[in-house]
């Protein structure tokens, strides 16, 4: 038999009309009077006091890493405009973008040449792997990309004077050519990033202090170099003075780690669990920019989504005439033959997961978060009556797996903390059976 789905109906919640909104914002770079963000795939501005953004860019695919001329009067950025992953230009007040690279592998915008000049990007298209990349330059006006004389790089940041260039000669353990900067937390192994810096024409190299920690996105400031690192914890903000070889915390962080740091005039901005803050060098002290966002995001309307390659979950029904599935968020069923789809949950902007269908046949219970935390909920088979919704644990807590009874009135499943639990229906009493320390091994997710 073969089942297939073509489309189901998906609405959005336009949860940007909110009066309290929360956003994620990603890769922020400033000049001396704004800040440029990623956020839903396109680039943004706002006063460095926060405001209402505006956006910059529009493109159909994904605009990201913007990073300001030293003058503060171009954006370099990494698109996709043209289907390809690219380096482009475009003025700091917005504007036609300008393409500079043409290959067809990814290319990533990394920085500036001193005198503005040039765009630094990060390319494989001269690596005989995907483990590492090289960092190259292309000039504003146009022309062919050059190399720069180190055999491995992935970011990197030069010296007020040109003369030193601190980067970072590897993308982390499970970065990829072109990907953002994408490690396990607290990573110990031998892939963990380091810092580099090497003088120019010569090429003489020190080494950022450290012990096995992940240091990465360093920026100079004067004569010294700010770089993020795990060093102590969660990931946050460090100094470095090349005279001293002293490495020193500047921003203690017991929260989220910091993702991505960029250096403008006065400070450092940075983003931290999808906020932005800008980071005063002279004070060390951080201030949140508060920032209100407003625009036509199609994606959160109602729309029709084709969800054919998005099924992850499914389960054959007792009787085999039908098959239920999880995409896109949804629970569906769909007929072994002939008829229509069924959407059993219907609830657009919630992750409804892992369906599994009563021995009974009339019954599908999965996992939803609704709520806020995942609880179980149980529908009925032809999507028809009211939904039983049983919480679960009472924290933050993915699970996977349900299994049905023989008398469907009670189910097990599994959850990320490789415990194995079961379920009275009728009552709601949740049970821990056993710890399953081979769940990743052993785990069904057919």
């Amino acid at each position: 038999m073969k089942w297939t789905l073509l489309f189901l109906l998906a609405t959005g919640v336009p949860a940007f009309a909110e009066p309290v909104a929360h956003y994620l914002l990603q890769r922020p770079a400033m000049n001396a009077n704004e800040v440029v963000f990623s956020f839903a795939g396109d680039l943004w501005s706002v006063s460095r006091s926060g405001g209402n953004a505006t956006r910059l860019t529009t493109g159909i695919g994904i605009e990201t890493h913007p990073v300001f001329s030293p003058d503060g009067t171009q954006i370099a950025f990494t698109g996709e405009y043209d289907g390809n992953t690219d380096v482009f230009v475009m003025p700091a007040s917005g504007g036609v973008p300008k393409r500079l690279t043409y290959h067809p592998g990814a290319d990533t915008a990394v920085g500036w040449t001193p005198d503005g000049k040039n765009v630094i990007f990060r390319s494989g298209r001269e690596a005989n792997s995907p483990r590492y990349t090289q960092l190259f330059t292309v000039s504003v006006e146009g022309g062919l990309p050059k190399a720069l004389p180190l055999p491995m790089a992935y970011s990197g940041n030069w010296s007020p004077d040109g003369k030193r260039f601190a980067y970072t000669p590897t993308g982390g353990a499970f970065s990829f050519q072109g990907a953002s900067f994408v490690s396990w937390r607290r990573y110990r192994g031998g892939l963990a990033t380091a810092i580099w810096i090497s003088e120019f024409p010569g090429l003489n190299t020190t080494k950022i202090p450290r012990n096995g920690s992940s240091d990465f996105d360093p920026v100079w400031v004067g004569d010294k170099i700010y770089f993020l690192s795990d060093r102590s914890g969660p990931v946050t903000l460090f100094r470095y003075d090349p005279a001293s070889n002293a490495v020193t915390e500047v921003l203690k962080n017991n929260g989220y780690d910091l993702r991505s740091i960029s250096s403008g005039p006065g400070g450092i901005v940075y983003d931290q669990f999808g906020e932005l803050y800008i980071f005063d060098t002279k004070t060390n002290k951080s201030k949140k920019i508060p920032i209100e966002i407003a625009g036509d995001f199609a994606e959160v309307r109602p729309h029709l989504e084709d969800v054919s390659r998005e099924i992850r979950y499914s389960r054959i029904s007792p009787t085999g005439m039908r098959a239920v599935f999880e995409a896109h968020g949804e629970v569906l069923t769909v007929p072994a033959a002939k008829g229509d789809y069924r959407n059993i949950s219907n609830s657009p902007a919630v992750m409804d997961r892992q369906p599994a269908w009563a021995p009974d046949g009339e019954h599908i219970a999965y996992f939803s978060d609704e709520s806020g935390l995942y609880a179980l909920h149980i529908a009925q088979q032809n999507a028809e009556g009211a939904v039983k919704k049983i919480p679960l644990l009472d924290s933050p807590t993915y699970y996977f797996n349900p299994r049905w009874s023989p008398d469907s009135k009670r189910l097990s499943f599994t959850d990320n903390k490789l415990d194995i639990l079961y379920l009275d229906i009728e009552s709601g009493k949740l049970t821990k059976v056993d710890a399953d320390y081979n769940w990743e091994s052993s785990s069904d997710t057919t």
